[in-house]
């Protein structure tokens, strides 16, 4: 799943299809090995039995998660699974402690700069220097005290 993720994100920006041999190479500098216990967690959904997306969380800090690797195969778009997917990847931010998620993304990927605002995200200052970092999004997941 990673590889789709990274070949899809990797094609875009270079405006053509990436080569194993650069695929391979993206995968040991763009590695996710710090995406489990204690440092942060991968989700993989599923349809229907079949491996439909991922999404990683990282522990940026007690109360900071943030979200990353967000990926639904191209078969699965369109049906609401990507807000599933980002859903589920809240909750269980919220079960690592955060009480804030946070996310950066590109400027070419308009369709994930479209969902995190539709799903309650908040255009913030830039929290890294990363280069392919464009847009910086945040959501607070405290619960809101009911009256």
């Amino acid at each position: 799943m990673l590889r789709e993720y990274l070949d899809e994100i990797a094609s875009r920006f270079y405006e053509r299809q990436v080569t194993e041999e650069e695929l391979d190479g993206l995968l040991l500098e763009h590695h996710s090995r710090d995406l489990v216990p204690p440092t942060g967690t991968f989700l993989l959904a599923w349809r229907d039995g079949v491996l439909a997306g991922c999404a990683g969380l990282r522990v940026a800090s007690p109360d900071i998660t943030e979200l990353t690797r967000v990926f639904l195969r191209k078969s699965e778009r369109g049906n609401g699974g990507a807000a599933l997917l980002v859903a589920a990847a809240e909750d269980v931010a919220r079960g690592l402690g955060a009480s804030l998620i946070r996310l950066d993304t590109r400027r070419d990927l308009v369709e994930a700069r479209a969902l995190y605002a539709r799903l309650g995200y908040d255009e913030v200052e830039p929290f890294n220097n990363e280069p392919f970092a464009h847009h910086f999004f945040a959501k607070s997941l405290e619960v809101p005290d009911r009256v």
